[in-house]
């Protein structure tokens, strides 16, 4: 008896942990959004206090407070991708959700960070990307505003982290 009951405390702390969503468990396409979103490790960028190591779980998604700073290019933090429509993508549609992951395009014209990966996602399948899309929108919205983008020397407002360009590494310029 007491086996089943270290098993029911288990599952429960594990459901207790993991993000709240509005997806139906019973829908295929939300379900592998969830999957691909997950092996994606869209989390990393997206979600508060990931880089930190304390990730925020009632943010999951809602956006990143590590910026990156690509050195020419500005520093990036990784945006609130709920369905909030102040501060995530609550306005873009599936279609414009899809994209922005296979173009690198906002639906505002504005080109994705160059730390986004969307050249890896338009190597997925149209269902793929529609169901990454699907359980985005299926997420319940975070209010939570990310600072940037920010040019080359503007004052950054949050924590970052430099990458550093091949070359600088190997010339030692690294300080």
């Amino acid at each position: 008896m007491s086996r089943i009951a270290v098993h029911l405390a288990f599952l429960t702390a594990l459901l207790v942990t993991l993000p709240a969503s509005t997806a139906k468990a019973d829908d295929p396409q939300l379900s592998r959004g969830k999957y691909l979103v997950t092996l994606g490790g869209c989390n990393d960028c997206h979600t508060p206090g990931y880089f930190l190591g304390k990730p925020d779980t009632s943010r999951f998604l809602g956006g990143s407070d590590v910026g990156f700073e690509i050195p020419g290019e500005g520093v990036f933090v990784g945006p609130n991708i709920t369905p909030d429509k102040e501060t995530g993508i609550g306005s873009w549609t599936r279609e414009q959700i899809v994209t922005a992951m296979q173009t690198g395009e906002r639906p505002d014209g504005r080109i994705l960070a160059p730390v986004m990966p969307w050249h890896a996602f338009a190597q997925l399948t149209a269902d793929d990307t529609m169901a990454i899309a699907a359980f985005l929108q299926s997420l319940g919205p975070v209010d939570n505003k990310v600072p940037g983008p920010f040019k080359p020397g503007e004052k950054v407002s949050t924590f970052m982290f430099r990458i550093v360009p091949p070359g600088e590494i190997a010339a030692g310029a690294v300080k």
